[in-house]
């Protein structure tokens, strides 16, 4: 297929994806004190929070080992393969989306670690969004074609 994503690419953004995984709890512990806000919340809530965030941190992994694993199944263009790449690329454009829309409203401490940390970990989200973006159109073009 033309204007394919290369392989190297499509793993070194599985590679990421692990990556923002592995982090999601240390963000969430030292940068947003997460686990202290969460102690106000109602039981019930308390767990419903840490459900959504083991559920952010599971599909990050996943697919992280999905492009890590499955590179050429990903880009087949068969429709699992269209309608992955679509799954995934929408659920990182909506991360980005999220990400600008709402979080420059919150007061992230300004030590510089986590300003590198921020600027690297949006680098990340763009880059995951417009790869699987590009792979969700070409596999769909071959899907139509």
């Amino acid at each position: 297929m033309k204007h394919q994503v290369p392989h190297w690419l499509i793993i070194l953004g599985g590679i990421g994806q692990i990556f923002t995984a592995l982090v999601y709890p240390y963000i969430r512990h030292r940068v947003f004190d997460w686990y202290n806000d969460i102690k106000q919340l109602k039981p019930l809530n308390q767990e419903i929070a840490k459900t959504y965030g083991h559920y952010i941190q599971g599909l990050n992994f996943s697919f992280g080992l999905i492009s890590i694993l499955l590179v050429k199944d990903l880009q087949n263009g068969t429709g699992l393969a269209t309608a992955l790449t679509g799954l995934i690329a929408a659920y990182w454009t909506g991360k980005l989306i999220t990400q600008f829309a709402y979080y420059p409203m919150y007061n992230i401490p300004k030590k510089p670690i986590f300003k590198i940390g921020e600027i690297g970990m949006n680098t990340l989200f763009v880059t995951f969004a417009a790869v699987f973006v590009w792979m969700f159109v070409v596999n769909l073009i071959a899907l139509i074609n």
